[in-house]
């Protein structure tokens, strides 16, 4: 009859449809990973509030410790990328996510600056291969055109982390600071956080596929459709770096990675620094500090999840990624031009994080128009560990300025002007490149 398929005929794919489906089977699992992923980096801001007292820290020696993270994840990103794509996702990323929450849940241990330094190096070496694992991950699944998305699914879990970690955090810090089971508000915060991230990475073994060919919730002429789609996506890109090697010496490889860096600066100094700036605006109550700081954070959940969406749909990257970034820039500058006025520095500080967490997913898909799925291996690696040196540079910094100047405004003004530098440079970066990612 009219209209039936042919034995042995392949059926026609809905690749939109499939493209959904594997956004739902893959992105809230890896969303809940790496909000246990930021949970690390937004507890020890908080916990930095009881901590300095207790080990007798001064703000240069937590900026240190802070920032010594991002010398274990810098050292080992790219081997650890590339031992991912050898061995497969699923092995990797569970060892990746058990060994940071073992480091994580002993620096709830610590009594001493060299004990901190030691597991914050370790707990960065250890999640070096998570980030940019995902990112490669998701370049075996969807053709670039679909990656803005998927990925700004994926990262609202940076800012979301700060919309539920906030409060939680601070809450501990409140509740559980008067040595309840003998520990104190600072270590059940690495407690609560460290644990569920091990659970978490034995889960991951069993519910990760490595790739499409892999899962058995997508039919063959979906799979097939899939392969075909990403062959197809490759030959668009008839310039990109077909090996890790050629990307470690590709130019533009390394330029993302600066602009990246001055992405970053802006990101840390308020993932870091949030909590002590809004202390330093007249609050003091744990309690009350979580819950403000949970407003930046909910308004750079939508943001991200709105620009990824209008990214794809227009396929246009360029403003999609400058202009929020322009406006971290002004938040900066505003937060610290108004640091005695609680209610104008909190505004600045939520435009400053919409704008300056909203442009990161808008960023990583650029990588797709020049790297092959070999050359992302690499590449994506080493763009992130020269964008993550602002890890350890960040923290480090504005605490040597607060040391120094007995305020963070100066420090809020240096690391705006590194975010602007990473607009320029994206405005210069070929048109035709970066909008067809």
């Amino acid at each position: 009859m009219a209209g039936n398929t042919a034995p042995g005929a392949h059926r026609p794919v809905d690749l939109a449809q499939t493209y959904r489906k594997i956004s739902l089977h893959l992105v809230p699992f890896l969303f809940i990973c790496y909000l246990f992923n930021y949970f690390d980096r937004v507890n020890v801001g908080f916990a930095k509030l009881q901590m300095l007292g207790a080990l007798h820290l001064s703000e240069t020696s937590y900026g240190l410790a802070a920032g010594i993270f991002f010398i274990g994840y810098v050292s080992f990103a790219v081997p650890s990328n590339l031992i991912l794509y050898q061995v497969g996702a699923r092995r990797w990323l569970t060892v990746t996510m058990i060994l940071w929450g073992i480091f994580s849940t002993c620096l709830m241990f610590v009594t001493s600056a060299k004990g901190f330094y030691l597991l914050r190096f370790l707990t960065g070496a250890s999640e070096a291969g998570f980030f940019p694992g995902i990112i490669l991950y998701f370049t075996l699944w969807v053709p670039s055109a679909q990656r803005g998305r998927i990925t700004a699914l994926f990262m609202s879990a940076i800012p979301f982390s700060g919309v539920v970690g906030g409060p939680l955090s601070g809450w501990v810090l409140h509740s559980l600071s008067s040595g309840v089971g003998g520990l104190a508000g600072w270590q059940w915060l690495f407690l609560t956080q460290g644990i569920p991230t091990i659970l978490l990475g034995i889960g991951l073994f069993f519910l990760l596929d490595d790739g499409f060919d892999q899962a058995s919730w997508l039919g063959e002429d979906e799979r097939r459709a899939l392969k075909q789609a990403l062959v197809d996506d490759e030959r668009s890109h008839p310039a990109a770096v077909a090996s890790s090697g050629g990307a470690l010496l590709n130019p533009r490889v390394w330029l993302l990675g600066i602009i990246y860096f001055g992405m970053a600066c802006g990101v840390y100094a308020i993932n870091f620094w949030l909590p002590t700036i809004i202390k330093t605006s007249g609050i003091t109550d744990p309690l009350t500090i979580g819950w403000i700081s949970a407003v930046p954070y909910l308004g750079a959940s939508i943001t991200m999840v709105c620009l990824g969406r209008s990214a794809d749909l227009r396929r246009e990257r360029r403003w999609h990624l400058a202009l929020p970034l322009m406006a971290g820039v002004a938040g900066l500058v505003l937060a610290a031009a108004y640091a005695a006025n609680t209610a104008v520095a909190a505004i600045g500080l939520t435009v400053a994080t919409m704008g300056a967490m909203g442009a990161l997913p808008m960023f990583w898909p650029v990588s797709g128009a020049f790297l092959s799925a070999a050359g992302a291996a690499g590449g994506i690696a080493l763009i992130n560990s020269l964008g993550q040196t602002a890890g350890f540079f960040s923290p480090y910094f504005v605490g040597w300025i607060k040391d120094t100047t007995h305020s963070t405004d100066l420090a809020l003004y240096i690391l705006a002007g590194g975010m602007a530098v990473s607009v320029i440079l994206i405005l210069g970066l070929p048109v035709k490149i970066i909008n067809r990612s």
